[in-house]
C-alpha cells in the first residue's frame, strides 16, 4: 500500500461514527467525495473494526 496522508484521509472520513469497519470507512470517504489514493490507502487496511480515527491514522501511517 502506498503510504498516504492520515490528515487528508480524516478529512473524508469527517462524521463517521465509531466503531466501524473498513468498509464502512471507504463507503463514508466515497460519500465525502475522496480522491483515488486516499481510497485505494482506505481499501488497504486490514478488514477489522475500528475503534477510532487514531486507530485508522495509525493503520495508515504504519506506525513508524
Amino acid at each position: 500500500m502506498n503510504k498516504a496522508n492520515p490528515i487528508r484521509i480524516q478529512r473524508y472520513l469527517s462524521g463517521v461514527d465509531y466503531p466501524q469497519t473498513r468498509d464502512g470507512l471507504v463507503r463514508a470517504a466515497e460519500h465525502n467525495g475522496a480522491d483515488a489514493p486516499t481510497l485505494e490507502a482506505l481499501r488497504g487496511l486490514p478488514d477489522r473494526m475500528y475503534e477510532g480515527p487514531s486507530g485508522v491514522s495509525a493503520e495508515i501511517g504504519g506506525d513508524s
